[in-house]
């Protein structure tokens, strides 16, 4: 039944797996579809990485080349998607090790984005990321214009 659960009502699935595990029934759990949802959420946390990151990229390329249109909504995202961050990451430590990864990843499209978003050509911003990630992260750096 746990199998054909697992396909036609995940919810009530995920309840009976908990249960079974809880009073220590791992024959009868269905041990393959708890690993897929456990990898599954694994790479979850990493994609919200990618995405915060990819979120405040996009606002600092914008601060940086279009200085004129900083204004309190571009700093608030900054601000919190900083923070936010930084949560992430105290709850995943682990995933500290996916950061250079996550950054290019982030940027590529974070570029793709503020080339939309400003009417910029492409070319105007860098080709990969400028800064370190501690210069992302940092509630001080707020980047000007060359």
């Amino acid at each position: 039944m746990s199998g054909n659960l697992y396909e036609t009502d995940f919810y009530a699935w995920a309840l009976e797996q908990a249960a079974l595990l809880r009073a220590g029934k791992l024959s009868a759990a269905d041990v393959e579809h708890i690993a897929e949802e456990i990898e599954s959420m694994g790479r979850t946390e990493k994609r919200e990485l990618i995405s915060r990151l990819t979120v405040l990229l996009l606002h600092l390329l914008k601060w940086q080349f279009q200085p004129v249109r900083r204004g309190n909504s571009w700093r608030t995202t900054i601000r919190v998607q900083r923070l936010d961050l930084f949560r992430h990451l105290k709850d995943n430590p682990s995933l500290k090790s996916q950061i250079p990864g996550a950054v290019a990843d982030a940027y590529t499209t974070a570029l793709i984005q503020a080339a939309d978003e400003t009417s910029l050509p492409e070319e105007t911003f860098p080709a990969e990321c400028p800064w370190s990630f501690d210069q992302i992260m940092d509630g001080a750096f707020w980047p000007d214009q060359h």
